[in-house]
């Protein structure tokens, strides 16, 4: 798009930002003393003080105009606050729908060796996942549906259902959406699987065919937007740790009951 078309970025306003207890429980942001709203004009408050803090640091990085487009964080809580709060359920039966038509269940025929590259990144992160919800999951080759096993699907939901904060839901589907995996990021959340392993895992066939083809600029600002927002995912659900003096926030369940 031609930067002519685009819209003109607010000025900053502002020139102090902190972090303050809010009201009621939990950590908002105020600008100048005037605490900050979601664009539906509701109160921007969030579970902990280190997810307040980068939020805060956020706008403090503003320069001369306001880029939402460099506030993933914000840009997420403000989801959250907006979309997700009122109901998280229908965003969690959203997000465990997910394991019927996980990526790492669709594996290519040929050439080889991009099965054994599929095989290497995916095989191991399956067989934990197995391992730590007690029961498997199916294979197929191509792209036809391959159903799962009905306890499979009941042992994932019930571990999704078990995230009740709701900015941990909204962490996990955008991983989820990100990624086109569920598993991906239930190994992130439960700490079994490294950020950037994953993301590496998410990208094994768009990687096989940039090197066949090359890439392309277009692609790569695609992908580093992506990537920011899957960081940005990440970085919340860490900071959504339960804090001394701070309410608790969502936990995972870690291995199979």
């Amino acid at each position: 798009m031609s930067s002519l078309n685009r819209p003109e970025l607010p000025k900053r306003f502002y020139t102090a930002v902190s972090v303050v207890t809010a009201e009621g429980g939990g950590f908002s942001i105020e600008l100048d003393g005037r605490g900050l709203r979601t664009p539906l004009r509701r109160k921007l408050v969030v579970p902990t003080r280190a997810l307040a803090a980068l939020l805060a640091s956020e706008w403090e990085a503003q320069k001369e105009r306001i880029d939402p487009a460099t506030m993933p964080l914000t840009r997420l809580a403000n989801t959250v606050i907006d979309g997700i709060a009122d109901d998280p359920g229908s965003v969690r039966a959203d997000l465990a729908g997910y394991i019927e038509t996980d990526m790492l269940f669709y594996r290519a025929g040929y050439p080889e060796r991009l099965v054994e590259r599929q095989r290497a990144a995916w095989d191991p992160i399956i067989a934990e996942a197995e391992r730590r919800i007690g029961s498997r999951f199916v294979l197929a080759e191509g792209v036809m549906h391959a159903a799962q096993p009905p306890a499979s699907i009941a042992a994932f939901r019930q571990r999704i259902d078990a995230v009740e904060d709701p900015f941990a839901v909204a962490a996990l589907h955008q991983m989820t959406t990100l990624t086109g995996s569920a598993l991906l990021p239930l190994g992130i959340a439960e700490g079994w699987l490294d950020a950037d392993l994953a993301w590496e895992a998410a990208h094994v066939d768009e990687d096989w065919n940039i090197g066949l083809w090359g890439g392309d600029a277009e692609a790569e600002a695609r992908r580093a937007a992506r990537y920011a927002d899957m960081r940005a995912a990440v970085i919340l659900l860490q900071a959504l740790a339960p804090e001394s003096g701070d309410d608790a926030a969502g936990h995972f369940p870690q291995e199979a009951s």
